[in-house]
């Protein structure tokens, strides 16, 4: 196959566990005979840096050519006033998702046997964790009107039916080959949003997926739960707001949040893939960040992009194989861990031997 990736290595730790990613992806493309042609742009703030913008026309004109984009993370210390004009967050990020049209915001969290003394969850929780977060990414409180005095400052949340239809969609198609339960979450007990969230995604569930279970739940017991039952999730579907909320939640789980990939789907199968984590940058150039969230970004962008599903598989299996070996980073193991680097090659080399 032959498919055009943008590289997107951003700020902080990001250049560092992309160069790991792209690694993993050129193993990939060598093993099972692909073609992939990869452009690095710049994006996030040393965008801002170079041309005084964190999503400059270079980069959009390369991710609309593009079949993908690979993101490693964006921001620091250094653009972080909220006076700035310009943000990598606000102006890069927000801005990126909405020129991309990329709405559904995908992120899995998986428990490995051999990381769960990491997590400051009692282990006996988190045996079986396996579900897929679903997050609205382009509506809601997020995008809507915002004022602001000196004395006061409100943020409109807003909702339209077709938009709630069209990421209920994408859960419903992911849960039909998981376990075929989406869990709802909502506020629909106050918020005029959550009612017709509620009452959207229960009629076209009804109508289009009669072999899925649908169960709703409020954003409050949703928080609650996911700490005191989790195995029980299959697939959970949100809004952009509780949905920002809940994954990072979701991510002590795993034992490190270096752990998790996500991807950012639009239409026609494009997506914008990238670790959940941010930029890092109190252990930026050290070497010691973990690679393992954007190397399985990495294979979510050929699931989900390219649609080769065998080789996402393989990159799963051989970062599975990586921890079984005990090869980690700083962050998963107090003593002889190795560098991000070491990680990647390790992960490389599991591919080729495939």
């Amino acid at each position: 196959m032959k498919a055009n990736i943008t590289i997107m290595p951003g700020d902080g730790v990001g250049p560092e566990i992309t160069r790991e990613a792209v690694k993993v992806l050129q193993a990939i493309e060598t093993s099972f005979g692909h073609d992939f042609t990869l452009e690095e742009v710049l994006f996030g703030g040393i965008a801002i840096d170079e041309s005084g913008s964190p999503y400059p026309e270079e980069t959009q004109r390369s991710c609309k050519n593009s079949d993908a984009v690979l993101l490693g993370s964006v921001g620091g210390p250094k653009w972080s006033d909220p006076n700035m004009k310009v943000r990598p967050e606000k102006e890069g990020l927000l801005e990126m998702r909405a020129h991309l049209g990329v709405y559904a915001n995908i992120r899995p969290i998986k428990t490995y046997p051999q990381l769960i003394e990491n997590s400051p969850i009692k282990n006996r929780y988190l045996d079986n964790i396996d579900m897929v977060f679903v997050r609205e990414l382009t509506g809601g409180i997020y995008f809507g009107k915002k004022e602001k005095t000196e004395s006061s400052a409100s943020d409109i949340c807003e909702y339209s039916k077709t938009e709630i239809e069209r990421i209920t969609r994408v859960a419903a198609n992911i849960a039909q080959d998981r376990r075929k339960k989406i869990t709802s979450v909502d506020k629909a007990n106050v918020m005029a949003t959550s009612q017709l969230w509620r009452s959207t995604t229960t009629e076209l569930i009804a109508e289009e997926y009669t072999d899925l279970e649908l169960e709703h739940i409020f954003i409050d017991a949703a928080a609650m739960h996911l700490l005191s039952r989790p195995a029980d999730f299959d697939v959970i579907l949100t809004d952009n707001l509780f949905g920002d909320i809940l994954t990072d939640e979701a991510a002590i789980l795993t034992g490190s949040i270096g752990m998790l990939p996500s991807a950012c789907l639009g239409e026609n199968s494009f997506g914008v893939f990238e670790p959940i984590h941010g930029s890092a940058p109190d252990i930026a150039n050290q070497g010691i960040a973990n690679p393992c969230g954007a190397i399985l970004s990495a294979a979510m962008l050929l699931q989900y992009s390219l649609n080769l599903k065998e080789e996402a598989q393989v990159i799963e299996q051989s970062v599975s194989g990586v921890i079984e070996d005990g090869i980690l980073t700083k962050d998963l193991t107090e003593s002889s861990y190795v560098s991000t680097e070491e990680v990647g090659t390790a992960v490389m080399e599991k591919i080729l031997q495939t």
